[in-house]
Parts: structure tokens; sequence; C-alpha cells
């Protein structure tokens, strides 16, 4: 079902964060509406914002910002890494975090696992603006399936893995790509010096526990855990991310080793990620450490369940 650029007098869009908090979203348009096998994907043009994208009528990105989420889910990660030639995306639909990793031009080779081809096809027709090209760069290899039967196929491959994949709902998706025994799939498939970056939540007091679980599990696993947050606009809240390792530490790369890395690999027009950025992140407040603390270690017994 497509409605091309029909008008919406005074379309609202609400969108539950938990039970105590919705936020609303005025549409100007409405551009491409469709249910995937997995979904429901709503392209829209928000009021302020932009053209957006809607999953299961939860916010993804809107043009406005993508960039303040984008940047955060791949630059730390791609910069901690000496020399990222093997990157491979879990997720990441709109193509906008394959166009972040590709924009080095260390990579040889990126790899993208997403399970909803459909949504994909969705995002290269009517989002442009967030792959620019990327899905079809021919150092991209685009694989539709499922990410916990593709991973175990690499062993000792990928220089970097970035995880950005949809929260995990109750029988959606995603459920158990948060998991320990998820996260040693994607440990195996890293090489030694193997970075991985994953999307992890609200950062927000009202609901991080998500967050505090991933860093929790992702503990278990790695040597090197560095949770980080920025604040994303069209989310209206700080949004939490987690960057794990096996050598190399985000915290103790010099300042201008980044500022060279940056320059060296030809990386530009970074709207968020910076020297100065990159350590700004990863200091996290005293509540979310605490809730990390706190947090228990997902499994495939017992992942994690949103709670009301």
């Amino acid at each position: 079902m497509a409605a091309a650029h029909h008008v919406c007098g005074g379309l609202m869009l609400a969108e539950t964060h938990t039970d105590a908090v919705m936020y609303t979203y005025r549409v100007k348009h409405v551009m491409h509406m469709t249910r995937t096998k997995f979904q429901d994907a709503w392209v829209v043009e928000l009021e302020g914002y932009g053209k957006a994208l809607f999953l299961d009528k939860k916010i993804q990105s809107a043009l406005l910002d993508e960039y303040m989420f984008h940047e955060p889910m791949v630059q730390p990660g791609m910069f901690t890494h000496p020399n990222p030639q093997r990157v491979l995306v879990a997720g990441g639909g709109e193509g906008a975090t394959l166009r972040e990793a590709l924009r080095h031009n260390t990579v040889q080779e990126a790899v993208m696992v997403d399970i909803d081809e459909e949504l994909v096809r969705v995002c290269e027709q009517w989002m442009p603006e967030w792959h620019q090209g990327s899905l079809s760069d021919p150092r991209t290899t685009l694989i539709f399936d499922d990410a916990r039967k593709i991973i175990p196929q690499y062993r000792n491959h990928f220089d970097v893995i970035v995880s950005d994949l949809t929260d995990p709902l109750e029988a959606g998706p995603s459920q158990y790509l948060f998991t320990r025994e998820f996260y040693q799939m994607i440990y195996d498939a890293l090489t030694d010096d193997g970075v991985l970056t994953v999307q992890s939540g609200a950062g927000d007091p009202l609901y991080p526990y998500l967050y505090g679980c991933i860093a929790r599990t992702l503990q278990e696993v790695f040597p090197i855990v560095r949770p980080y947050w920025c604040f994303v606009a069209s989310f209206m809240l700080p949004w939490g991310f987690i960057l794990a390792s096996k050598r190399h530490d985000p915290l103790e790369i010099p300042r201008e080793e980044i500022a060279r890395r940056i320059e060296q690999r030809n990386v530009q027009g970074l709207r968020y990620y910076d020297p100065f950025t990159h350590y700004g992140m990863f200091s996290i407040p005293p509540y979310l450490r605490e809730v990390i603390s706190k947090a228990r270690v997902l499994t495939d017994e017992q992942p994690f369940l949103w709670e009301a």
C-alpha cells in the first residue's frame, strides 16, 4: 500500500516510548507505507525533522539529524581500529550505517546483513539521502538473512562489526541478537584486534535497562567494553551505544592520532564525530554506570524482555 506524497492536513504520529511517555510528531506527507514480512515500514515527511523512517510506529531516523545517530554508531569503532579493511554491518536497513563505514578509504570489503530485504529496497528507493549510493558500492555485499545464521560462517575475518539492530522486542526479528551467545559469535568473527559497536537503546533515566544489560553481557565476552552515548534530537532523548574490543581501547588513543586517522583516511564532512566528541561520548554519568553495574547478563535462555 503506497500513498505517494499524499497530503495529510493535521496528521499526528504518536510513538509510545514507555507506558509513561508518548512522543508526537506532526506529519506533512505520507510518502510510502508498506507491511514487510517483518514489520510496518513508513516513510513520511515530518514537520521540522524532514523525511523520516518509522518501523512499527517507532522512529528510526529523520533527515534533519540522522548524522547524530549514524556517526556515533560507526565512527568511534572505525577510528579505534588502526586499519579497518573488512567491515560487517548487522541491520542498518537505511544504508546510512554502511555509508559511514565506507567513508574510510581503508575499507576494501563491507558486508551488510539485514533480514528484511523489502525494507532495504524501500529505503534504497525512498531514502537516497541516507545511503548515498552505499548499497550499490562495489565494496558492498548485501545479504538478506538472519545475522545469527550468517555471522558464524565467518571466523577471524572482520576488523570492525557494527550492530545496528532494532530493539529486542518479544517475537521481533532481533530478540536473540543481543545475547551472550550472539556476542560470542561476533567475537569469533572478528580478527585478533577486532572492534564491535552496538546500538544499545535509550540512555535516559526512564528506561535505560536494555543499555545496562547489553554492557554487562558484552563484559562477559570482550576484554575491553566502553559504553558511550549521544543525544539524538528526533528521538528526544540520549541514546546509548557500546564499543567492545579485543585489543584497542578507544580511551587510550591520543587525540592527535584520531585527527591523523581522519585526515589519512580522507573522511570528510563529519557533523558530529571529531577528536573532541570521541572522548566526550564515552563520559557517561554515574546513573548509567550504576544501571550497568546492576544489570543482568542476557542469554538465549533468558533474553531481554521489555517490561511494561
